[in-house]
């Protein structure tokens, strides 16, 4: 005789077992063994039959945070940009976004720098701010630092404050000279090269990502002037790394300005296993699109408003 629809079946018995194992595992906390004995099962079953509620959408787990929107997006972003790792943090209106992702970027790399490894920086006010944070694991993990670029003055700050006792090595020539040659001669002496060369082979390297404007790091720098920025943009630059200006489409773009500059070059940073790029604000969105489509960075850190503007951009 077939069973009416509200006569007890089967799958009602396989629910209601499901039930009791989705209640001890995720309400009670118990685990899978502990749940297998209680219910005279295998631990791999009850393992099979968690797995089998997900599936089917009996079991479904509601994350009630403020970071559950970004985990979401961090998805997102590394399936659309082919990223290693994209890692979103909360927006703090009352932090700047400096602060915020230089916080949120040393964090990262305390989950995964090991002892005695080594780790190549840019420079800029986001990186400087996780060189700060970063001093007591440096200490403790004798993890070494080198310069990706020229510039002893932008790094100091950053290192006096962090107290960082492990081994620190700066490129020891400006960041930006007058003269092409000039930086060429620079940057092909052994202590600038190797120390170049080192960076390369650092196991994280750490840079920014600047908008063009006349309030960017660049500007406030001097290392371009206000007037340059117009010119700039009609020849097409969105944004920089290290000094260097890209497109839209992520294409170096070729300057003047990038024969003078002594530092790492970015088609060589782009060769590089596990870059890291901590950047935020929706006015950098585009520059942010550009370098991830350049694929100049393989790990992004940045903020959920700027994650979201990063979703919205079309190709």
């Amino acid at each position: 005789m077939a069973l009416e629809s509200n006569e007890w079946s089967y799958g009602d018995a396989d629910e209601e077992i499901l039930t009791r194992i989705a209640w001890y595992y995720y309400n009670d906390g118990l685990t899978q063994n502990e749940i297998g004995e209680k219910l005279a099962m295998s631990r791999i079953k009850v393992s099979r039959l968690l797995e089998s509620g997900r599936r089917s959408g009996i079991i479904q787990v509601r994350i009630n945070s403020r970071y559950q929107g970004c985990l979401s997006l961090e998805r997102e972003i590394k399936a659309r940009y082919g990223l290693l790792e994209a890692y979103v943090v909360p927006e703090l209106p009352e932090q700047s976004a400096s602060d915020r992702l230089g916080q949120a970027a040393a964090q990262f790399l305390m989950q995964r720098l090991q002892p005695d490894d080594l780790l190549a920086v840019g420079w800029g006010a986001t990186v400087s701010n996780a060189i700060q944070r970063l001093g007591h694991l440096a200490n403790e993990r004798n993890i070494g630092l080198v310069s990706l670029t020229g510039g002893v003055g932008t790094y100091v700050d950053g290192m006096r404050t962090a107290n960082w006792g492990s081994s620190v090595h700066l490129v020891p020539a400006p960041l930006v000279v007058r003269d092409p040659d000039v930086a060429k001669n620079l940057s092909s002496e052994p202590a600038v090269a190797n120390l170049l060369d080192m960076a390369l082979n650092a196991s994280y390297q750490l840079v920014g990502i600047g908008e063009l404007s006349g309030t960017s790091t660049v500007v406030r720098s001097g290392y371009v002037t206000p007037d340059e920025v117009e010119p700039l943009r009609r020849k097409g630059a969105v944004g920089d790394i290290l000094c260097q200006f890209f497109n839209d489409k992520g294409e170096v773009l070729d300057l003047q300005l990038h024969d003078r500059v002594i530092g790492v070059k970015l088609a060589a940073l782009s060769r590089a296993e596990k870059v890291v790029a901590a950047a935020g604000g929706l006015e950098k969105v585009p520059a942010i699109h550009a370098a991830l489509k350049g694929k100049f960075v393989g790990i992004l850190i940045t903020d959920e408003t700027t994650a979201l503007g990063l979703m919205d951009l079309k190709d």
